[in-house]
Parts: C-alpha cells; structure tokens; sequence
C-alpha cells in the first residue's frame, strides 16, 4: 500500500468514523460516505488532511478500496444507493454483521447458516471481490490493535486470492501482524455467527475490547 492509496467508507457510525481516523492516520485518502453528508462536518475537521466526505456514490467512486462499514439491515439498500459499477474491479471490505436486535441484547442474526450478508453484498456486487474483514472485533481495535496477551491475525475469507493477499497487506499497514485466511466467502456465514458469541462473551467478561484467537 502506498501513502496514495484512496479509500472509500460507506456507513458514518462508530464503526465507519474509526475506520476512517484510522486509515487518515495511516496516510490514506479517506472519503467517509453517509446518506446525510452534512453531519460530517466535525468528523472531518477532527481528522482533518487525508479525509473528505460524501454521498455513498461518492465515496464508492473515490475508493480504490471501499469498505462497507453499514449496519446489516441497511447494507444492501446502501449498496443500490452507492451504485454498483462504482465497484467494479474493486476490493470491498465487507466489516459488516447482520445483527438482529428486535429482542434486544444480545443480537441473534438477520441471516445465517445457509447465506451470509458477505455473500449477498458479493451477488450484488459481481465484478468487485468481497473480502471479509473487521466485523469480529470492536471498532476501537479495528486499527493498531492492542491486546494484553498479544494481536491475534485478522480472520478474514474472501473467493478471490490476490484480494485476500492484498487485504492481508492492508492489515500489516493498520498494525495487524497478519491475516488468517479461513476460505472462501461461504466462510462469512461463520464469521458472522461468531459476533452474537463474542456479544455475549463481551457481557460474561465485562469488557467489549477483546478478540478470538486460535490457540496450538
């Protein structure tokens, strides 16, 4: 990755907002994407040179890598308003979870087991290779993650090699030591499952600043 390379961030909540401080710190070309631009002001002037902001349209066209930071049930109506040719050829990052709260805390899922939000965002997305990334972790440790008992490697799935290859590279840049590639985008359907399971081990421990390692 180079101190050019320009990222687009559709989604302006805390998960959307971090990522973007987090890549603008890093030297990337930032545009934060929201239905309501103008809200974006004091997010922009925080972080200042490197950042922008824009419609989700915008922000899909400006990335050479776009990341989809939007809640799960708002994801796809996101990506019609962003415009899919905007993301033809592109890596996606897809740190989405299709989090169903209508019984409140802790979520179950919108979807899962047979499909994932990943894969729908992939079918809606056909020239663009989806990668799966950031959603099994707090958004305050998306970006130079600090774990007591040292940084585990970013799972991620993806059914394209070079963009998990370049995803990886990403993550070494953001201060991950290194990606743990689980397959294909089939995958997603489990990753995502892993969310309501680290919510409620968030809840047994306290704290919503911790990640899953795998263990030898």
């Amino acid at each position: 990755m180079t101190a050019k390379t320009k990222v687009g961030i559709l989604g302006s909540g805390d998960v959307g907002k971090q990522l973007g401080r987090g890549f603008a710190r890093h030297g990337y070309e930032v545009m934060l994407g929201s239905r309501d631009p103008k809200k974006l002001a004091e997010w922009k002037k925080e972080v200042g040179a490197g950042a922008s902001t824009g419609s989700f349209a915008d922000a899909a066209r400006h990335g050479e890598i776009v990341i989809l930071a939007t809640s799960g049930a708002g994801t796809e109506s996101a990506l019609d308003l962003a415009g899919p040719a905007n993301f033809a050829g592109k890596l996606v990052l897809d740190a989405t979870n299709p989090l169903d709260f209508s019984r409140g805390m802790p979520p179950g899922l919108l979807v899962g087991t047979t499909d994932s939000l990943s894969e729908r965002v992939q079918r809606k997305l056909p020239q663009a290779h989806v990668v799966k990334c950031f959603n099994t972790v707090g958004n305050v440790r998306m970006i130079d993650p600090k774990f007591k008992e040292g940084n585990p490697p970013m799972m991620i799935c993806g059914n394209d090699a070079a963009a998990k290859k370049r995803t990886e590279e990403v993550l070494k840049s953001l201060g991950w030591p290194a990606a743990l590639d689980i397959g294909n985008l089939e995958g997603a359907r489990w990753l995502e499952a892993l969310v309501p399971l680290w919510v409620r081990t968030a809840q047994a421990l306290g704290t919503f600043e911790h990640a899953f390692a795998p263990v030898r």
